[in-house]
């Protein structure tokens, strides 16, 4: 316990909201396929979130309006991925001091073009430590601020105790990510470990939506912005 407080207490230096460790080894199989046998043989994960700024998020709606795009780009994307890589290289380096193997994952970096997604999946250890659950966008909903949370994960071995189990689906008959998205690109379908990813999402579908965009304009997040457990007003 006094391993896990004292890197919870790095991590709280920067606004990290969720803390938590996961247990990899009932998804061993699908981290190989994902991010292949340096990847998968980390035991543990530590995962971390920063909760993005409502005021930000809640200005989507209107992500015609250049300032509204410059705004969620600069402060819900890049300053908190910077953030969390920060915040991991710091932890990771405290780790590796004490001898423990580590593996920053980076924040927000795609590194397959062909699977679009990166090289493990940082929603997957959240959900896997107990922080949420995985809803019908494919994004990981907390129960008090929904998907609007960034997240970033450091594979270890330190000996670190599990926090959680992962949580069962709230999104019961809920489907407004589903009917938000402007290409229809989920499902509708609920979070099933041994199913892949596109029998809920069709990566692509989101990838061209974007692409077809002009610069500065390349962002969406409307299934972020409408999920009800982050919907929230201005205060």
């Amino acid at each position: 316990m006094y391993l896990y407080n004292e890197l919870k207490k790095i991590a709280d230096q920067y606004g990290v909201k969720y803390f938590g460790v996961a247990d990899l080894s009932p998804v061993s199989d699908e981290i190989l396929k994902q991010g292949g046998s340096e990847v998968a043989e980390y035991p543990l994960a530590i995962t971390m979130g920063i909760v993005l700024p409502d005021s930000i998020v809640n200005r989507l709606p209107d992500r015609k309006n250049k300032a509204v795009v410059i705004d969620y780009k600069h402060h819900a994307y890049d300053i908190i991925n910077d953030r969390l890589d920060f915040t991991a290289s710091l932890i990771s380096t405290y780790l590796q001091d004490k001898e423990y193997n580590v593996m920053p994952v980076p924040a927000g970096r795609k590194t397959s073009q062909e699977k679009l997604c990166g090289s493990f999946s940082h929603k997957l250890a959240a959900h896997l430590a107990g922080l949420g659950w995985i809803g019908k966008s494919c994004l990981l909903i907390t129960p008090e601020h929904g998907p609007r949370v960034r997240w970033i994960t450091v594979l270890t071995d330190a000996p670190l105790e599990v926090t959680g189990e992962p949580m069962a689906e709230r999104c019961g008959d809920c489907n407004l990510c589903v009917e938000a998205c402007p290409v229809g690109a989920f499902t509708g379908r609920n979070f099933k470990e041994d199913e892949p990813r596109e029998e809920r999402y069709q990566a692509e579908k989101c990838d061209k939506f974007l692409q077809m965009k002009e610069k500065p304009y390349r962002i969406c997040g409307m299934c972020i912005y409408i999920c009800p457990y982050g919907l929230k007003e201005d205060k």
